[in-house]
């Protein structure tokens, strides 16, 4: 079998890494995988270190597409993608998540007439303002296989009819805890200081990063936490060029704005958190997957089995909010052995569940 990987984006890299590794390793050489890599994020930090430290196989194919608007990106890569499959000729297309990249993927993939798998289906926040809400619908509709990471998502998947589809709907657990577990004991210090205590937080999405108002709300209530906790905050360009044109004000002796950091040390700093603030939507997992409660800075997420067991509170953007939030959190001590996401094994669900079906 000949399957094709198509990643694009910093948490597909991560997934990819699992899935390929089990390949490379239980096979017996009867899956060849092509990767190919759209190039959505392209500077080094958030794509090549990923590659070198997750000994993930160079992609075979790289399309440098970037710095697009959403349609405009999306567009492109499909036409791109879709050569590339032409040419290749693959038996089944594997997409992961929620980003451009994936819709591309599995558009190219539905119009060619490819099997196509998705990881990660079946996660809805509900909120169809979001472009990552709309991608992951659209996939999801046009798969044939369906990865759900948790109970939730196949909840989800059946509430909009999909049993009468002609698709297979499969609990694989999580990508993301399989990662978690491998790389735990490969996790690499940041060279930057770091003090005693301190919080991990990221700042992404364009509903925060395209909103002045709310972005400068979260760094009001950041720059007023609790003074005796450092805030360590990588920033993708983007946002920091967002920050320093609009002038947006913080307090620099209680925030430190790095660059972005690979997996591997964005590892050690969850391991050695006190607290994670985000509104990114793998960080919520992977703060509970190290046993750290998080303060989600959106107003909703797919991820609602965390906040019903009170890993997570949804703050929004508000400064009041998140800073009732951070003086919330830690009066209630959550059992973190509570089995959410599988057991780390999704890796190996995800291939034996498209050789077996």
């Amino acid at each position: 079998m000949k399957i094709a990987t198509i990643i694009g984006a910093r948490p597909q890299f991560i997934k990819a890494a699992v899935v390929s590794r089990y390949i490379r390793e239980n096979n017996n050489n009867d899956i060849k995988e092509i990767i190919v890599h759209t190039g959505q994020h392209y500077d080094t930090n958030m794509s090549d270190i990923f590659f070198e430290q997750m000994d993930i196989p160079k992609p075979d194919y790289c399309l440098n597409i970037n710095e697009l608007t959403h349609g405009a990106m999306t567009g492109k890569m499909l036409e791109r993608i879709e050569e590339v499959l032409l040419k290749i000729k693959p038996d089944l297309v594997l997409v992961y998540g929620d980003t451009n990249t994936t819709l591309a993927g599995a558009l190219a993939a539905r119009k060619l007439h490819i099997k196509l798998a998705h990881v990660e289906a079946g996660l809805r926040s509900f909120n169809m303002k979001m472009p990552e809400e709309i991608n992951r619908i659209l996939t999801d509709r046009i798969s044939d296989y369906l990865f759900c990471p948790t109970n939730q998502a196949v909840k989800n998947l059946e509430n909009e009819g999909f049993k009468n589809f002609d698709t297979k709907i499969i609990k694989s657990g999580d990508v993301m805890l399989d990662a978690a577990i491998y790389y735990s004991e490969k996790a690499v210090k940041p060279d930057f200081e770091i003090k005693d205590k301190f919080i991990l937080c990221t700042i992404h999405r364009a509903e925060n990063t395209d909103d002045l108002k709310k972005l400068q709300s979260i760094f009001n209530a950041l720059s007023n936490i609790n003074k005796d906790y450092q805030i360590i905050l990588p920033l993708h360009p983007r946002t920091k060029n967002i920050i320093n044109k609009n002038n947006i004000n913080y307090n620099a002796d209680n925030i430190l704005i790095t660059e972005p950091v690979g997996y591997l040390e964005m590892i050690y700093l969850l391991k050695n958190c006190s607290l994670v603030m985000t509104d990114s939507g793998g960080l919520q997992k992977e703060a509970f997957f190290f046993k750290k409660q998080c303060l989600t800075m959106r107003d909703e997420t797919e991820w609602v089995e965390l906040v019903e067991n009170n890993f997570n509170i949804v703050v929004g953007s508000d400064e009041k909010n998140i800073l009732d939030g951070f003086d919330n959190i830690f009066k209630v001590r959550p059992n973190f052995d509570i089995d959410l996401y599988g057991k780390g094994d999704a890796g190996k669900n995800i291939i034996e569940g498209i050789k077996n079906n």
